[in-house]
């Protein structure tokens, strides 16, 4: 039977983890030197994320596929690319740069992947 799961965590939540996106945990143990695989060798979905609370770390999956996340999880999550697949939309675009570092600093390149959208 699907439940629901809240998951805390001890750092600050990624700023593009939304409501929509699916969760997604593999058990692993972290090893000095490198990341390593522990008796999952899947990754294994969660559900959909429901509810998202950046002061307590927390992210809670409705509908949970799963009853509880065992071991020590690395927990990812991925976009819902119908959402999250477009380019700038409109007539113009204004963008802004700004440099908070306290050491001088080189822009490279800037690309723009633009199309006439009307006419």
């Amino acid at each position: 039977m699907p439940a629901t799961i809240t998951l805390t965590f001890a750092n600050t939540l990624n700023t593009s983890v939304q409501i929509g996106d699916t969760a997604y945990y593999i058990d692993s143990q972290i090893a000095s030197g490198g990341f390593n695989t522990g008796l999952h060798t899947d990754i294994v979905e969660i559900g959909v994320i429901t509810a998202i609370n950046q002061g307590t770390n927390t992210i809670t999956v409705g509908n949970a596929l799963i009853g509880s996340v065992p071991g020590t999880p690395f927990i990812l999550f991925s976009k819902d690319n119908k959402a999250n697949l477009s380019s700038i939309l409109g007539y113009y675009a204004e963008v802004k740069f700004k440099n908070t570092s306290t050491t001088t600093s080189e822009l490279f390149s800037v690309g723009v992947d633009t199309f006439e959208s009307s006419k």
